[in-house]
């Protein structure tokens, strides 16, 4: 449990950024991101009292409403906004900050927006001693963002539901996570991770045009990968890929970068020397 309380900022373009009570309800029973899940969202990890990869998740806040034809969002009071949760927030380690826009209440075409700053909880051991993992078939081609953009691959939405379906079906098969698969036979990602896979020399991760949510700490962990001589490559992976890996990681905001020690029942070898490089880089990270 947190020990700290979180930090509460409403974001309008009437009102602009203002710091709210969060035990105060301030959500309508009729705003569509309630009764429909029809909004965005954004989980910024804060080290330090740093907000990691903050532009390159403002900039996938925008995109996520583009593709749900929602207003576009002013990143600049969303930018105020987490910055000045993070400063209101009590000093801790780490935290996250979430920004959030629905599309409000039906038929008025205004917008609900808020951004709030909670304390994070200790992974400590998940990133050193490695998470239990399971595939899961998604039910969809790999190739479904060009097929049928209307369901919405590769936008973060507030339409968890089935997410955290798969994370509950993970915990009655004896595990922590879940990598899903497309229905033609390729690795995916996981509910609220990117996959990342070591090949000898090379990290590899699934390409984001199968219907993948670009990962911003992905892409930090590429260039950690970079700065340390490793070459990276954005793949199509084959599922059987995931057995012959000399690694496998499940990389996300918060948590940061975990590796996987047991998929599908099968335990792993886990590349501890390198996740533990992997998350110092991470947890150091100054933008």
């Amino acid at each position: 449990m947190s020990s700290s309380r979180p930090v509460l900022f409403l974001v309008s373009a009437e009102a602009g950024c203002v710091r709210a009570d969060p035990d105060t309800p301030h959500v309508s029973v009729m705003d569509l991101g309630v009764t429909r899940g029809d909004g965005i969202f954004e989980t910024i990890s804060v080290c330090d009292g740093r907000a990691q990869a903050l532009e390159p998740h403002l900039a996938r806040f925008a995109r996520s409403a583009r593709l749900l034809d929602l207003p576009e969002p002013d990143l600049d009071l969303y930018r105020r906004a987490v910055l000045a949760a993070i400063e209101a927030h009590d000093d801790v380690a780490e935290l996250y900050v979430k920004t959030v826009m629905t599309r409000g209440i039906e038929g008025t075409g205004v917008p609900t927006g808020w951004a709030y700053a909670a304390e994070a909880g200790d992974f400590a051991r998940a990133r050193t001693e490695g998470i239990r993992a399971v595939t899961l078939d998604r039910g969809l081609r790999h190739d479904v963002a060009q097929t049928s953009p209307w369901l919405l691959q590769g936008a973060k939405t507030l339409s968890y539901a089935v997410n955290r379906a798969a994370l509950r079906e993970a915990e009655r098969r004896d595990a922590d996570d879940v990598i899903f698969t497309s229905s033609d036979g390729y690795v995916l990602e996981g509910p609220t991770a990117n996959v990342i896979l070591r090949r000898g020399d090379t990290l590899v991760t699934p390409r984001t045009d199968q219907g993948i949510l670009a990962g911003t700490t992905q892409a930090s962990v590429f260039d950690f990968a970079h700065s340390i001589g490793l070459a990276t490559e954005y793949a199509v992976v084959p599922v059987a890929e995931l057995a012959s890996a000399d690694a496998l990681w499940l990389v996300s905001s918060v948590r940061q970068a975990v590796p996987i020690n047991s998929l599908d029942g099968v335990e792993r070898e886990i590349d501890a020397e390198l996740s533990a490089r992997m998350t110092a880089y991470l947890l150091g990270r100054r933008e």
